[in-house]
């Protein structure tokens, strides 16, 4: 069954391509873009009949009014987008880089605010669509090495928290999706244990049935949100001996 044109970022791996070939399956046309344009193209190849490519940078303003402008153009309104791409750069104290800190938040905060600058006033004057913003629990609270991927998970968390109220009140629907570990190409750089890790497919499954679902917060697995909400609220003191204990 049709079920309209989904627009999904950071679709050339990990949660972006399970989700690009879910929906898919599910019956849905879907844009998929990254800057990626091999793997973009191979991610399109699985469904070439649903499936189409637009590669981009997210992080180039005027990239990103091009390609919607492209979408609208060869496939129509976008019904559903989820705003997927991200990076991640492990940053300590010993080396703090701002320049690496910099690149993470220009394409995890801004480019997902280029997305929504280009979606958001075609939304608007039809009052319908919706949009999912991937963000993590990593922005529920500061843990070592994450200084600039939690700062800008914890950004879009803050950003999708303000929107919802006037989204909602204009017909347009928004979630925001906070994942724990997922096993993607992005945390295989991480050199430490990873609790509660799921796989690709269980998280796009969790994002599939929540975006179904009524609720604002689509974040998993269960027992690592618990954790992360529980060391948000414990006192500095506690929080600090607990996230110590994570230094390598």
């Amino acid at each position: 069954m049709e079920k309209g044109l989904a627009w999904v970022t950071g679709a050339s791996s990990g949660i972006g391509r399970g989700l690009a070939l879910a929906l898919a399956q599910e019956g849905w046309r879907v844009a998929i873009s990254a800057r990626s344009t091999g793997a973009l193209a191979e991610v399109a190849a699985l469904n070439p009949d649903r499936i189409f490519a637009f590669p981009l940078d997210v992080t180039d303003l005027a990239s990103v009014g091009k390609v919607a402008a492209q979408i609208a153009e060869e496939l129509g309104e976008v019904d559903l987008a989820i705003l997927n791409a991200g990076t991640y750069e492990p940053i300590s104290a010993s080396d703090f880089d701002p320049t690496a800190f910099a690149r993470t938040l220009q394409v995890n905060v801004m480019g997902t605010s280029n997305c929504l600058g280009v979606l958001l006033p075609a939304m608007m004057a039809r009052k319908a669509g919706h949009i999912a913003v991937v963000a993590s629990v990593a922005g529920y609270v500061g843990l070592p090495y994450a200084s600039a991927y939690g700062a800008s998970k914890a950004a879009l968390i803050h950003m999708c928290q303000s929107l919802r109220p006037e989204l909602e009140r204009a017909g347009i629907r928004l979630n925001l999706i906070c994942p724990g570990f997922v096993d993607t190409p992005l945390t295989k750089q991480n050199d430490f244990p990873m609790p509660f890790l799921i796989s690709t497919e269980e998280a796009v499954g969790a994002i599939m049935k929540g975006l179904e679902g009524a609720y604002f917060e689509i974040a998993f697995p269960w027992r690592m949100v618990l954790s992360m909400r529980a060391l948000s609220i414990l006192p500095s003191r506690l929080r600090f001996a607990i996230t110590r204990r994570m230094l390598r």
